[in-house]
């Protein structure tokens, strides 16, 4: 089994990174893979409705989207993770969801079944609507979201670093990772 956590900001090492990286640690403690992967100083285009991916896997810009793609398609287990950018999820996370999403309806609902689930940084205001915009692209590609059991999956941060003195949302964070893996297990019949 693996997960891997897709990291929506444009900041290395930023906050959501370190939330990410936070709960992968939570995975990986119940002997689940876990990859890693961050969108900044990718190239990744938005969605131009061009509609080639519902004549096939694939897509017609050339970027980087289609390899991430297809490791989320070989995943049993996908988190993405936004800072708030004006009250939303980053524009890089828009994009990138865009058109995996898309690429995924079309083709056979690639990601039905598997689990996941979001993770959302902010300073101060956007977490709940942020929240709510990732979990509906979850729903809506028909994913598994196992419930953190402790609160929403956000955390509170703005300089890099800030996140790790927020314990209530690192805590939170740990504990969906919990939950992502022992739901996985029990889909597994393990």
């Amino acid at each position: 089994m693996n997960v891997i956590g897709i990291v929506g900001s444009p900041r290395l090492n930023g906050n959501t990174e370190l939330l990410t990286a936070h709960t992968l640690k939570a995975i990986a403690e119940e002997g689940i893979d876990t990859e890693l992967i961050r969108l900044a100083g990718l190239d990744i285009r938005p969605c131009n409705a061009c509609k080639a991916c519902a004549k096939g896997e694939q897509c017609s810009i050339k970027d980087d989207v289609f390899p991430i793609y297809l490791k989320m398609k070989q995943a049993d287990g996908i988190i993405l993770s936004s800072p708030v950018y004006m009250g939303s999820a980053s524009g890089l996370m828009k994009a990138f969801s865009e058109r995996t999403g898309y690429i995924a309806r079309n083709n056979n609902k690639a990601f039905k079944g598997k689990v996941g689930g979001p993770l959302v940084v902010a300073r101060r205001i956007g977490h709940n609507f942020t929240l709510a915009e990732l979990n509906f692209w979850f729903l809506f590609e028909g994913m598994i979201i196992p419930g953190s059991s402790v609160y929403w999956n956000i955390a509170f941060g703005r300089d890099k670093g800030d996140v790790l003195k927020d314990e209530e949302g690192m805590n939170t964070a740990w504990d969906f990772g919990k939950a992502i893996a022992s739901t996985l297990k029990k889909l597994k019949g393990i």
